[in-house]
């Protein structure tokens, strides 16, 4: 079936009286996922349904998975580790949760550490929803090891319904589960600091450029700074701002000093809340010739702020932006394409202007939180079997 995107009716279709256990009580939903104050997708993600009007519908607890924010050694994380089922366990029957949404990936570390608390879930008896964030597609996972793809076959049939971001990853989970209860619920942004008015540069003013997010391999960075050389090259003057940290921060630098690019890129480090929100505003371009995705929230924010994409065709990407409406989108590993598509906007600033306004009043639509929210009250009702209309398929989803 194919995935229809949400639109901004939405949120408004969720106002229905919130579902109560026999005693009257909110139903309970524990989010399984990183430390809130930890800086990822998936903390950002559990920030948003916790302070969302979801919180009004039902009774949500974090329970905290993996090693983010915690002060452990080996010793520690390995006791953790083992006994973390158990604290689950204990969790649920405290807390009396109905239903258990897990925060996962397909990556190896998280899958093996997610499957067993998705089975003690099963083992209490509890509703299931298992959110996958992204990483491989479940034919690729384990490189075509037979048993193993067996198993994970059977690992994604148990849960109650598996939540996926992108409409490609629905195809992908279709061919390899053609039975399984399978939705598309595409991430949000909070855009109340994205939504200040743009400041007024000179046409004339060289574009301002940036890339914000984790510093590391697979995002393009280097594809971006070989392209203001190339620019450069061409007589054609941007100023590249990279923001953020990682493993790759000294390569980055290095690729700098070694093309002469001082005075054209520069570093500014980590940035958060409203010095984010600046750095945002104060951009024309997003470079983001990124190489694998599910759905980054650096998409949703720059075009909510009004800084255009031109980026990849991966992952949930062209589910958000469409190509010359929105953003530029170029091949992966070239960066003499990233080059031609900043310039183009250089010498078009009409079109570049129109691809901003038109990027902010998607996300104004499509990708807010109070649709984040209403789109996941209809899951857990329709899970827990309170839903009127349980039958029918989600907004932005695909029938369960």
């Amino acid at each position: 079936m194919a995935v229809r995107l949400p639109d901004s009716n939405d949120a408004a279709r969720s106002d229905l009286a919130p579902p109560r256990k026999d005693d009257g009580t909110l139903a309970k939903v524990t989010l399984l996922g990183p430390s809130l104050a930890a800086v990822s997708g998936v903390s950002t993600h559990l920030n948003q349904l916790i302070h969302s009007d979801l919180r009004a519908k039902f009774d949500l607890h974090h329970f905290q998975v993996g090693s983010e924010g915690r002060n452990e050694g080996f010793v520690g994380k390995c006791l953790r580790m083992l006994i973390s089922p158990l604290s689950l366990a204990s969790h649920l029957l405290e807390h009396r949760s109905s239903i258990v949404h897990i925060n996962s990936s397909l990556v190896q570390k998280s899958y093996w550490r997610d499957t067993v608390y998705l089975l003690t879930a099963k083992v209490l008896r509890r509703k299931v929803v298992f959110q996958v964030h992204g990483g491989a597609l479940p034919e690729e996972f384990f490189g075509g090891h037979r048993l193993l793809t067996e198993m994970l076959r059977w690992v994604l049939r148990q849960p109650d319904v598996v939540v996926l971001l992108a409409s490609c990853e629905l195809s992908a989970y279709r061919r390899f589960l053609p039975r399984a209860r399978l939705t598309v619920i595409a991430n949000a942004v909070d855009t109340e600091g994205l939504g200040q008015e743009r400041p007024v540069r000179s046409r004339n003013a060289p574009l301002r450029v940036v890339y914000i997010g984790r510093l590391a391999d697979g995002k393009g960075i280097p594809d971006i700074v070989d392209a203001v050389r190339i620019l450069r090259d061409r007589g054609v003057t941007v100023m590249l701002s990279i923001a953020g940290s990682g493993p790759l921060e000294q390569e980055l630098r290095k690729l700098v000093s070694m093309a002469g690019l001082g005075d054209r890129v520069s570093f500014v480090g980590a940035v958060f809340g409203s010095a984010k929100d600046r750095l945002w505003l104060q951009s024309d371009v997003f470079a983001f010739p990124t190489l694998r995705e599910g759905l980054p929230y650096a998409i949703l924010e720059s075009m909510a702020a009004g800084a255009v994409p031109v980026t990849t065709r991966v992952g949930a990407i062209p589910d958000v932006a469409i190509n010359k409406i929105h953003g530029l989108f170029v091949s992966p590993h070239d960066p003499g394409a990233v080059a031609d598509a900043i310039q183009w906007l250089d010498s078009h600033r009409d079109e570049l202007e129109a691809m901003s306004v038109a990027g902010r009043h998607r996300i104004d639509e499509c990708y807010t939180v109070p649709r984040l929210a209403g789109d996941f009250a209809r899951l857990y009702e329709q899970v827990l079997g309170f839903s009127p209309e349980a039958d029918r398929a989600l907004p932005g989803s695909t029938a369960l």
